[in-house]
Parts: C-alpha cells; sequence; structure tokens
C-alpha cells in the first residue's frame, strides 16, 4: 500500500516509486499519461506534472518531448574521492562498457594549458577526448591533457581497449602524489551536447581533476556527465582511500 503523504503531489511521487520498487513498472516502461495519472489520483494535470517532473530531476524518470515519460535506468554513481576506472565501475554492474576516442593527438599547449603544466606556450602536450559508454549510452566526456614528460607512451595506447585513467594508473609514478577534484553543475557546449546525446538546456556535472607526482604536473582532465544520468558522491574510511590519475 502507497504510504500518504502530505501534498498531493507527493502521494503521486509516491505511488509512482512503489511501482518501480516492486517491479510493476520496469526500467524503459512507458508509464500512463499525465492526464491519465490525474484522472486515476482526481487531480490537477499541474499536479501530476510537478511530480514526473520532480522525479524526472531526480534521475527515476526519463522524459522524452512528443513521446512520453519512461522508467529511467537510474544514475551511476561515481566516487568523488577516488573515482574508480570508469570501465570497472560499469562492468561491476554487469553492463557492457565501450569507449568512443575523438581526438588522439600531440598538440602546442596553449596559454591557459601551459599554465596548468608549468610549460612554455607552444610546449608538446598530449590531448585525448573521448566518450565512455555504458550499454551504448554515453555517460561521460573524457577531455583530457597528458604531459609527456609523465606518460611518454600515452599516444601509443588503444584507448577502446581501456580507458585512459587505467593507463595512468598502471605508468605513472605514485611518489608524492596530488590529486585535485573541482566539480561544478554548468551546461553543455553543442559539441558536449551531441557527444553526450543530450540537450543543451540539459545540466552536467563537470569533474575537473588535475594530478602531480613528485611535484610535476601529470594530467588536466575534464569529464563531463549528464546530470539526469550519473551523480558523483563518496563513502569511505580515513587513510582507506586508493588515488587514481
Amino acid at each position: 500500500m502507497t504510504q500518504k503523504a502530505g501534498a498531493p503531489f507527493q502521494q503521486i511521487k509516491l505511488a509512482v516509486r512503489d511501482k518501480v520498487r516492486n517491479g510493476e513498472w520496469q526500467v524503459g516502461d512507458r508509464i500512463p499519461s499525465e492526464l491519465e495519472l490525474a484522472t486515476q489520483f482526481g487531480v490537477a494535470r499541474m499536479t501530476v506534472n510537478r511530480a514526473l517532473r520532480e522525479l524526472t530531476t531526480e534521475g527515476q524518470l526519463e522524459r522524452v518531448a512528443g513521446v512520453g515519460t519512461f522508467v529511467a535506468q537510474g544514475k551511476p554513481q561515481s566516487n568523488l574521492l577516488m573515482i574508480a576506472h570508469v570501465r570497472d565501475e560499469i562492468v561491476s554492474r554487469g553492463h557492457a562498457y565501450a569507449c568512443k576516442v575523438i581526438t588522439q593527438a600531440r598538440e602546442t599547449a596553449t596559454l591557459e594549458i601551459a599554465a596548468a603544466f608549468d610549460l612554455p606556450v607552444g610546449a608538446p602536450i598530449f590531448h585525448l577526448v573521448c566518450v565512455h559508454l555504458e550499454n551504448d549510452r554515453p555517460i561521460q566526456l573524457e577531455d583530457r591533457y597528458v604531459n609527456p614528460a609523465a606518460a611518454p607512451g600515452f599516444l601509443d595506447q588503444d584507448f577502446a581497449a581501456g580507458p585512459p585513467s587505467e593507463y595512468l594508473f598502471n605508468n605513472v609514478s605514485h611518489h608524492e602524489l596530488e590529486i585535485e577534484h573541482v566539480v561544478d553543475a554548468s551546461l553543455p557546449t553543442p559539441e558536449q551536447a551531441d557527444m553526450l546525446n543530450m540537450r543543451v538546456d540539459e545540466p552536467c556535472l563537470t569533474l575537473t581533476r588535475r594530478t602531480w607526482t613528485g611535484g610535476t604536473p601529470v594530467t588536466l582532465a575534464h569529464l563531463v556527465h549528464p546530470g539526469n544520468r550519473y551523480r558523483l558522491g563518496s563513502r569511505f574510511k580515513p587513510g582507506a582511500v586508493q588515488p587514481v590519475v
């Protein structure tokens, strides 16, 4: 039996959650329309709209304009402090991992990138852009710069076979390793939206990760996630967190 809540829209949210949790509505199922739910609950359509909008924001539903509202797969969560290798995260959920490489090139450092790596403007820098997919669905856009001195073999790797973070973890010294994480909420650029198969008005979570070893900058990575498909969080014991790069 659905637990009652104060406001009508909260009762609708609870009823929808109950149907998903008890398996009556499965991932990918189209749920009844706003009008059907309004009739069922005896409320205004705007009340139903609010409930479904909130459930969509929370990642439990996915709304497709002109098509309907569907039960979402749910947001995978990544450890904010450690950020496990994305392939390991996906495989651990029993899903298929794939990586689509967009750019893998040796470039010259712009003023901004040179400053981040303590390099002269125009110095060689490695640049990788790729999209990580879970069951063929884009969940992370990785835009990474790597210091050639720290990982000279970086561009020789087949990143369709293994994620960049895994290669760097196995091939860069962990001596005096430092990691900086900054998380921002933003809207995607048109190019990012296209690669992540999302609308330009949908919010993103962008994790910017910088790493140093022995005081030498190793990598600067911007990891962009569709906000309605991903979340960042952590639970850990002090001293138990293992770093990655």
